[in-house]
């Protein structure tokens, strides 16, 4: 994002991405400038010219925790979570992905709990909003929510306006979180899983992720594609699952040394070997 919002389609073009995912401000701040109104323009202007094929996606601050029970947390991070959606909708851009957030020794229930009043309140606050709200599944390290499908699915049938709500999994949090992708067998049964709880309608972005940590240890560690302990199988039935290819596949490996163009050829080279006709 160096440079102006805009040079994300420029460096999206450079490795050969199909979509991308950006952070609007830094992520790592409670707070930004406002978005200026040249910068919107000339946001939407590459977007434009880029031919609005791009499936653009947001990812919210890491310090937003809708789940705490901390009011003063619990308040600033709605604010936070406002900011990002406002953004988002400024920008056009339609998905905004968000970590469901910890209960911090509050207990599974009440952090859910948390959670949907928080979305409920910015959804009242914020009526006529294009930009969904994607929750993304987690690895389940401390008192993270979202590990569990089930958490995932109380939120979705709890909220007034589920519709304005979607799912972002990412596989190296299943894979951390203890749902296994590593053989044909285990695959279906973490998708039968998925089928069974939160459905795949609401699914609308997979982050692809190799995992530098181990099944069902709950620790977050990426790794670069066929690199980490998933190995090349999960990828492979990913992307030939005729119930996933709609969707949006964001890499967020390590970076260094061209390690997202890397990650690209391989994953075309997957594709390409199990589909001739697939460029």
């Amino acid at each position: 994002m160096a440079g102006g919002l805009e040079r994300a389609f420029e460096r999206a073009h450079e490795i050969g991405a199909h979509c991308f995912q950006i952070f609007s401000k830094n992520q790592n701040r409670w707070k930004a400038k406002p978005l200026a109104d040249d910068s919107i323009t000339r946001w939407l202007e590459a977007w434009n010219e880029s031919g609005r094929d791009l499936p653009i996606i947001v990812h919210a601050s890491y310090l937003i925790n809708i789940a705490s029970p901390k009011n003063e947390l619990w308040k600033k991070s709605i604010e936070a979570l406002r900011d990002e959606i406002d953004r988002c909708e400024q920008l056009e851009i339609p998905m905004l992905v968000v970590h469901p957030g910890a209960h911090v020794g509050s207990g599974v229930d009440a952090g859910l709990s948390r959670m949907i009043e928080a979305l409920d309140l910015l959804h009242q606050d914020l009526p006529g909003y294009k930009t969904k709200t994607l929750l993304e599944g987690t690895a389940g390290q401390g008192t993270v929510l979202g590990a569990d499908f089930g958490h995932l699915e109380r939120i979705l049938s709890a909220v007034r306006n589920p519709e304005r709500l979607g799912i972002c999994l990412d596989t190296a949090h299943l894979h951390a979180a203890g749902h296994d992708l590593t053989t044909h067998e285990a695959y279906e049964n973490t998708m039968e899983q998925i089928e069974n709880s939160i459905g795949f309608d609401p699914v609308q972005v997979f982050h692809l992720n190799d995992s530098r940590s181990e099944l069902h240890s709950h620790v977050d560690r990426h790794a670069n594609i066929g690199e980490g302990t998933m190995g090349l199988t999960p990828f492979r039935l990913l992307l030939r699952d005729e119930r996933l290819r709609h969707l949006p596949f964001i890499l967020e490996t390590p970076s260094s040394e061209n390690g997202h163009q890397r990650d690209i050829q391989t994953l075309r080279q997957i594709e390409q070997a199990q589909n001739p006709a697939y460029k």
